[in-house]
């Protein structure tokens, strides 16, 4: 995906409308092809073997399984939904949530997942694909955590109580963690090294501990868990709010790495699990990844580099006065590589529709007009000033609000 761009002149960033075109470069041998990120080369190799033949169900439509979706209703659970009604593989889709959804071919039942009734509900489902979560930066952490804990639980022990054979869990590679050390690309099989400092990221950790432990408490319950890379399409979390600013933080002696999952193909690769298609833990996105340079010159947006202290420091600040919704642990996913192979769904047959360029490109036009400093989501009349002052001066108004804050605490 190539782009047309409009650079505004107030901010210095590359901004407005994306054209879509055939972007390509030349190779050595003369010809043209379209550029990658850089190289899996677990990916490479098995790409480089007999492509394997997606498994088709001959079968009639009677034959295939009956597949629940929870959080049915929006987000990743609507697309999901729609994708499943539509397949020919499936027998039937059962829709989940607190509200009903469009997918008029689904049979809907609204109710909390945190009720034990859906257990009735999930009676004569084979696989049940869990998605009613709560990861909006704005909620409260407490009761986000609360609701995403006790519903996955719940959910696990209805499915098994109504006959379920498989559950499928959605997390992120968020849970792998970034650190300095890690393995380009970490193996699907990698420990999980995060810890709960990152937003969200503690209740992901509690999620994967449940589903490992579901099917030693109730034998026969099958757990996969699919763990996508930063989420594009439609999203809003601390990663995709990193190209609201109008700098790109760099802590210095960071090596950052860039994988990025379109929803699109997330929403292809639940169904390769709900199909049974592809089990275990595996992670999902684009092929390869892309480094922090490459990252700035496709976006045109340019960096700020920070110490790590200076850095550190000023966003543990910021989040423990309540300025920014996003903690200081945030900031080692944009400092330290995270990327993780996709090899057990490409030795599946699954490929990626996007590319990280192209969803770097569709990211960048969703962001277009919003503005973020430090994770925090600024007015129009804050987002011009911190445009046409630049990055420092944002730095500075927010430390002056950390300053006004503690003196109205000091009356």
């Amino acid at each position: 995906m190539g782009s047309v761009l409009r650079r505004d002149s107030a901010c210095g960033r590359m901004d407005a409308t994306w054209f879509v075109r055939a972007n390509r470069v030349r190779t050595e041998d003369n010809r043209w092809r379209r550029p990658v990120s850089s190289p899996d080369p677990q990916v490479r190799a098995s790409q480089s073997a007999e492509v394997r033949q997606r498994r088709n169900d001959s079968s009639p439509t009677a034959r295939g399984p009956v597949v629940a979706v929870t959080g049915a209703a929006s987000g990743i659970g609507a697309l999901l939904t729609q994708r499943l009604a539509a397949s020919e593989e499936i027998k039937q889709v059962v829709a989940i949530d607190e509200r009903r959804g469009d997918v008029a071919e689904a049979q809907w039942h609204i109710l909390d997942v945190r009720d034990p009734a859906i257990a009735e509900k999930l009676r004569g489902a084979d696989v049940v694909v869990h998605l009613a979560l709560d990861l909006d930066l704005e909620s409260d952490p407490a009761a986000r955590t609360a609701y995403n804990v006790r519903g996955t639980q719940t959910v696990l022990t209805a499915a098994a109580a109504a006959g379920v054979h498989r559950v499928v869990l959605c997390t992120s590679a968020m849970v792998y963690g970034a650190l300095p050390d890690n393995d380009i690309p970490l193996s699907e099989d990698a420990e999980l090294h995060a810890t709960a400092e990152a937003a969200g990221v503690g209740d992901l950790l509690e999620i994967e501990r449940l589903g490992r432990r579901a099917p030693r408490a109730h034998p026969g319950l099958n757990v996969t868990v699919v763990r996508p890379a930063v989420l594009v399409g439609g999203t809003d979390t601390s990663l995709t709010r990193y190209f609201e600013s109008p700098r790109l933080l760099v802590v210095t002696g960071s090596r950052p790495t860039w994988q990025f999952c379109h929803v699109e193909d997330l929403v292809s690769a639940l169904e390769y699990a709900a199909l049974e298609k592809v089990d275990g833990e595996l992670a999902v996105g684009c092929d390869g990844w892309l480094e922090q340079e490459e990252v700035e010159e496709l976006s045109g947006i340019r960096r700020m580099e920070l110490p790590s202290a200076v850095a550190l420091g000023a966003a543990a600040r910021l989040h423990r006065i309540g300025l920014t919704p996003s903690p200081a642990g945030d900031l080692a996913y944009t400092m330290h590589p995270w990327v993780v192979s996709v090899s057990r769904l490409h030795e599946a047959g699954w490929r990626p529709q996007w590319t990280n360029e192209e969803v770097l490109a569709e990211l960048l036009e969703e962001v277009a007009g919003r503005h973020t400093v430090a994770g925090r989501r600024l007015g129009r009349k804050d987002a011009t000033a911190a445009g046409a002052a630049g990055a420092t001066v944002a730095l500075l108004g927010t430390a002056a609000l950390v300053r006004r804050v503690r003196k109205a605490r000091g009356r």
